[in-house]
């Protein structure tokens, strides 16, 4: 079994609106700018450069990019990467993804490679623009407990104490005992030996949780060009202050996009809009900005100010505004010359509640591209898929389909009694038609035999799958066992598994082999031989 694909909606593991996104069902066109497709980024680049068009902008965010790489050292093809943003001919495909420890599970790493080859496959397609891979860190996030761990093998490397405020300014104090626990998970061997380096140089010599990310992938991505971006930043909040004030005043995003989740009530809503969709910041606080009786308040807290004083503010320290889900995306594209999106299922299906709210403040929507999805498999994997009789699509089916599907495959026998179902009902009609002419106590009677008869052949028919399970149950184990072992608690090994437990094993070849297969724009799940 070579490294092969299976269409994302042939997977099982996309939600309908996803699914229905990628067929472009017409009924959510209305949802999004421009459909994923090579001939569709032409416009785009047109439509982004003409809203686009502040050369003092693009110096912010190239001075401001600067400056947060200062004490990085940086590969040649990043800085001049930085400096190409200036040009107005240069373009960003962006992705996002949470400060999660040591990258997290295994889909950071596609996200990124994602967007480095998509603004490959531009730069050949539209050889005249300029296209930077841009990966947004989200470190005004302050759900810590969803990134202070992650899995490597059977271990789970947690990082425990408390944390209320943005994660970006997190202290890595106290990351050295955590660093201990994963250095023995790890063992011997030239690549542990990098995995070890590599966490040190991240965690325990940079000062905070942006910084170690930074560091990280800086690392794992520089030598392709790719620029790391921090939100958290006083010079960018500043470009975005106009629109902080209309949200302060107008709640527009409330209104557009409550709108817009009508379109999708037949979908499951991935975020409903605040009235007011802004935290207040500080070192140790990120807490909600809510609307009373006149006064905006700061949930939580004791903070409260006029219209006229949370105007000021926005003026004087707009770091201290941080934009939630909703508000996120508007902000990265309003300081972005961003033509592309790239995100997982569900970061697509809350991008897809908000084009009313851009079209409102008069931003361009980005095209969204769902980021590609890798099944990692052994050569040893893929072998004994092989001997037990296994395509991929067999090992993506849910557990117990696939144990049933087997079974009926490896009996001698038709574990399916449709058809003696099927014929003792025509057996009944006859006897229905005969009660019907005769007294009512007589068709009650025949109604609760046929009813008897089918419970029984359903009875045999499972009492057959299940003697002929014991039968086989050597091979039905080991298939499994496989699946088991792809699938980690019967879930995508990409949301589970972290990157170490592969490079371990095998090196850079593993990230090479990334580069080589993920084709961004195939919607295809690739499954990748290793």
């Amino acid at each position: 079994m070579p490294t092969d694909c299976i269409s994302y909606q042939k997977s099982g593991y996309f939600s309908k609106l996803i699914v229905d996104y990628l067929e472009q069902k017409p009924e959510l066109k209305v949802l999004y700018n421009r459909f994923p497709t090579l001939e569709n980024f032409r416009l785009q680049i047109a439509e982004k450069a003409q809203e686009y068009n502040s050369i003092a902008n693009r110096n912010t965010l190239v001075t401001a990019l600067k400056q947060q790489y200062q004490g990085f050292d940086i590969s040649a093809v990043t800085q001049n990467n930085i400096s190409l943003l200036s040009d107005t001919k240069t373009f960003t495909v962006t992705t996002g993804h949470q400060l999660n420890l040591f990258t997290g599970p295994l889909y950071f790493l596609y996200k990124i490679v994602s967007t480095i080859n998509l603004c490959k496959e531009l730069k050949q397609a539209y050889p005249d623009y300029n296209f930077v891979p841009v990966y947004w860190m989200a470190t005004e996030d302050h759900d810590f407990a969803e990134i202070n761990y992650f899995h490597f093998k059977h271990a789970k490397i947690q990082w425990n104490r408390e944390s209320n405020g943005p994660v970006g300014r997190l202290s890595t104090a106290g990351l050295d005992e955590v660093f201990e626990v994963f250095a023995k998970e790890l063992g011997l061997g030239d690549n542990a030996s990098y995995l070890k380096s590599l966490f040190t140089n991240s965690y325990l010599k940079q000062g905070n949780l942006a910084d170690a990310t930074r560091y990280l992938a800086n690392e794992l991505f520089g030598n392709q060009g790719l620029v790391i971006i921090d939100g958290d930043d006083v010079a960018l909040k500043q470009l975005f202050a106009p629109f902080i004030k209309q949200e302060l005043l107008q709640q527009t995003a409330f209104e557009k996009v409550n709108q817009t989740n009508e379109i999708l009530k037949d979908y499951t809503i991935q975020v409903n809009p605040r009235e007011i969709n802004l935290f207040y910041i500080e070192d140790n606080i990120r807490e909600r900005i809510v609307l009373e009786d006149g006064f905006y308040k700061v949930n939580q807290t004791k903070l409260v100010f006029t219209e006229k004083e949370i105007l000021a503010l926005v003026d004087s320290n707009p770091e201290k505004f941080s934009p939630n889900v909703i508000l996120r995306p508007l902000y990265q594209e309003v300081i972005l010359p961003n033509l592309c999106y790239i995100g997982g299922g569900g970061e697509i299906a809350y991008w897809l509640q908000l084009k009313s709210n851009f079209e409102a403040n008069q931003i361009s929507f980005p095209i969204l591209l769902v980021r590609n999805s890798v099944l990692l498999a052994t050569e040893k994997q893929s072998q004994k898929a092989d001997k037990l009789g296994l395509s991929w699509a067999d090992l993506f089916s849910n557990q117990q389909g696939l144990f049933n599907q087997k079974t009926q495959e490896f009996s001698q026998f038709n574990l399916d009694f449709s058809a003696q179902k099927e014929h003792l009902k025509k057996q009944f009609a006859a006897l229905h038609e005969m009660a019907s002419q005769t007294d009512n106590s007589f068709g009650k009677a025949v109604k609760a035999q046929e009813v008897k008869q089918l419970k029984g052949l359903e009875n045999l028919e499972k009492r057959l799958l299940k003697a002929e399970k014991r039968q086989h149950a050597d091979v039905l184990e080991r298939i499994i066992q496989l699946q088991n072992e792809l699938f980690p608690n019967q879930s995508l090994q990409e949301r589970r598994s972290n990157f170490s437990e592969f490079y371990v094993d095998f090196g850079d070849d593993y990230i090479r082999k990334l580069y080589d297969n993920l084709k961004p724009l195939a919607s295809n799940f690739t499954i990748l031989v290793l």
